[in-house]
């Protein structure tokens, strides 16, 4: 864990370097210029998000502890076959977690704030939200403690599997060829970042895209149909308390007001934008809408 964090350290500055150069860029290239406001609101999450590290508390932790020492194996990562095992594992079960983390509400309302900006750019990538301890969404990957990973060399993988997608966070790289059916691209990622209703809850893969082809959730980028960024419901704050707490309090009130248990169940673990009449803002009844007009 020690060497994650010399790690962390490391690249940090270089990922910031890499997103102001970027904003500077911008600023000078396009008409609109860059929205300094939001890369702030990036740089005030990605600092709340490591104050709040220190806090030794995570949902996943026994859990996580338990499967390891139930294992069934103790695969070798001084071996392919044991490293290509940690990344195709990783990889198909960030897919889950990434995919749940868009269509149960318990997880999106960590999940959102990473769509929040309403703007697709590097800053966009360090922009993941404070609560993801909180809702325990890392229990995805306890299965990997089951098939013999350490949980530091799962969080490691994760971490480096994050890091890859810090450069996929970019409106202006064009599609990439061939690459584009297998690797996860900021074509495909900008998609995926997308809030028209075409493009909603897609492609959900980490380095690679060939899940979201095997499962059914891969949508590609089309030329006839710009990408327009944010939430469904666009936020309009800059303050990074409001964006990571809002959620969580907008789910309160609804479960509080709810007439049965039931209802109570789906506006925590139903889809995002869930109302018992039907006429909410999922992504089944956006596209409905939208087919409509």
């Amino acid at each position: 864990m020690e060497a994650l964090g010399t790690l962390y350290l490391v690249l940090l500055p270089l990922v910031l370097g890499a997103a102001l150069i970027e904003g500077l860029w911008l600023s000078r290239t396009r008409p609109e210029g860059y929205d300094w406001k939001e890369w702030a609101t990036s740089v005030a999450d990605l600092a709340g998000r490591r104050l709040l590290a220190f806090i030794p508390y995570s949902l996943a932790t026994p859990i996580f502890a338990w499967a390891y020492d139930h294992r069934l194996f103790t695969p070798s990562l001084g071996t392919v076959g044991g490293v290509l095992l940690l990344f195709v594992s990783l990889e198909f079960f960030y897919y889950w977690f990434h995919r749940a983390s868009h269509t149960v509400r318990w997880f999106w309302n960590t999940h959102s704030v990473h769509h929040s900006p309403n703007r697709f750019n590097l800053a966009a990538a360090y922009r993941l939200g404070w609560l993801g301890k909180f809702s325990g969404a890392t229990i995805f990957f306890t299965p990997m403690a089951l098939l013999g990973f350490e949980p530091v060399t799962i969080l490691s993988a994760l971490f480096l599997n994050l890091l890859y997608q810090f450069w996929i966070h970019a409106d202006w790289i064009p599609k990439l060829g061939v690459l584009e059916y297998v690797l996860n691209t900021p074509s495909a990622h900008r998609v995926h970042h997308a809030r028209n209703p075409e493009y909603l809850d897609a492609n959900f893969g980490g380095v690679l895209i060939v899940f979201d082809r095997l499962f059914g959730t891969y949508v590609a980028e089309r030329a006839d149909l710009p990408c327009e960024y944010g939430l469904v419901t666009p936020v309009t704050t800059y303050n990074p308390i409001r964006i990571n707490v809002e959620p969580w309090i907008g789910m309160a009130k609804d479960v509080a007001g709810a007439r049965s248990l039931g209802e109570a169940w789906n506006y925590m673990f139903g889809p995002p934008g869930w109302r018992p009449d039907g006429q909410g803002l999922t992504t089944r009844e956006l596209r409905a809408r939208a087919a409509m007009t």
